[in-house]
This record gives structure tokens, C-alpha cells and sequence, in this order.
């Protein structure tokens, strides 16, 4: 069954289902946060920023030495656009990423004082942020029961059938529909943790997943070492 958003039917998993599915992810891991390393709010939205299109990873190894010289908008904005490239040059498209930052740490200081408004309009002004950079730094930093939906979550919502969309604001919106109210605080962190370790994009690991009773997806792969010995 393909879930059909016209007519209101947001996943082909029942209400039961889906709050069996978030109660063994919390179950495995009640404490879900971002792997990206970060101390002040400030540091998080760059670090966010930063993440686009690369890896946490990557974002971690460069910011580890940034927020340890530039932890503050000012002393970020001092650095400049070649200074902070010196940063991030191994992080992809880092210079237009620079120049965002920059950007940010201005208006961040002129508008806000130098702290991270907690507003998505004001979020989404700053250079460099859109809708999801948005909803981390409101989910993370603000508690906001928010859902960034990136490439991983993306896939393990369709996947799933825990939503079925073309375009993350489809996904989006229907998660925030379809999941149950009491794990929606941390659903967007369950989902991007569960898509980046176990329902990989090429090869999904389903044989030990959680959830795999649950899932919608008619293509699961067995464990290769279990099969190669059969």
C-alpha cells in the first residue's frame, strides 16, 4: 500500500505501529542527540551551517580548532572571509560556506546582539540558513518539537512508510502528523542516527535493524555473512 497524501492517508503504518516503532528507538537510545560538537547555540548554528552537504564528521574536525580560537561572533567575524576559509577548506563548497558565516556573525551582532534568535523567521534571514538549518538549531538549542528532514531521514521516512513524500517539506509535514506527540521532540535525531548507521542508503543493514517487523520497504537484504553460508 502506497500511502496517498491527497487523501489524507500519511503512512502505511497504523497508530499503534508507529508508536511501537519510536518506543524501540527510544528503547535503544533514550538520550538521542546531534553528533555534531558544539558548547553555545551560536556554535551549533554554524556548525549547522557548516554541515551542509558534508559530512558531521568533517564539520567536527574543523570547528574543533574554529570555536577553540573563534568561539564567539565577534571573534568569528574578526577572522574574515580568507581567515575562516583557512578553517573550513576541507569541508565542501567551504568557501561560499565562509562566506555565509561571515555574513551570519554580522547580522547576528547587528540584529540580535550577537545571540542566536529563537525564531524561525529571524533563522531563516540569517545567510546561509534555510528551513532545516532552522529546525536543528530550534530543535537542539530550543527544544522545539521540530523535524529537519535531511537526506537520511528523507529516505528512512519513505522507506519505512512512515511518510511518503517527493520534496523534504512533504516528508516533513506528514512526520509531523504521523508521529506520535510523546517522541516528536527527538524523532529528528532517532530517524537521521537510524538512516546514517543501520537503514543505509545503498545497502540498509535489515537484518539487524529494530524495526525491520515494521517496515514497509519489500526489499530486505539478509545479512551477507548469514547468506554466503547457506
Amino acid at each position: 500500500m502506497v500511502p496517498d497524501i491527497t487523501t489524507g492517508e500519511l503512512s502505511t503504518l497504523n497508530s499503534g505501529q508507529r508508536h511501537e516503532l519510536f518506543a524501540r528507538l527510544r528503547a535503544a537510545n533514550p538520550q538521542p542527540a546531534t553528533e555534531l560538537e558544539y558548547a553555545t547555540t551560536f556554535q551549533l548554528l554554524i556548525a549547522v551551517i557548516l554541515s551542509a552537504q558534508a559530512t558531521d564528521k568533517s564539520v567536527n574536525l574543523a570547528t574543533r580548532k574554529l570555536f577553540a580560537d573563534a568561539p564567539t561572533p565577534q571573534a568569528m567575524l574578526a577572522l574574515g572571509e580568507s581567515g575562516l576559509a583557512d578553517y573550513v577548506n576541507r569541508i565542501g563548497l567551504y568557501q561560499r560556506k565562509a562566506r555565509n558565516v561571515i555574513a551570519t556573525c554580522r547580522q547576528l551582532l547587528a540584529r540580535h546582539a550577537g545571540e542566536v534568535p529563537h525564531s524561525r523567521a529571524a533563522l531563516e534571514a540569517l545567510p546561509g540558513v534555510g528551513r532545516k538549518t532552522a529546525n536543528v538549531v530550534l530543535n537542539t538549542a530550543f527544544g522545539e518539537a521540530t523535524i529537519a528532514v535531511d537526506t537520511h531521514i528523507f529516505r528512512v521516512a519513505n522507506r519505512i512508510g512512515l511518510a511518503a513524500g517527493t520534496t523534504p517539506l512533504a516528508v516533513e509535514r506528514q512526520l509531523l502528523q504521523s508521529v506520535p506527540e510523546e517522541f516528536r521532540q527527538s524523532a529528528h535525531h532517532w530517524l537521521i542516527l537510524h538512516g546514517r548507521y543501520v537503514c543505509k542508503a545503498r545497502k540498509p543493514e535489515c537484518w539487524r535493524c529494530c524495526l525491520a517487523d515494521l517496515c514497509a520497504w519489500p526489499e530486505k537484504l539478509e545479512d551477507p555473512v548469514g547468506a554466503a553460508g547457506r
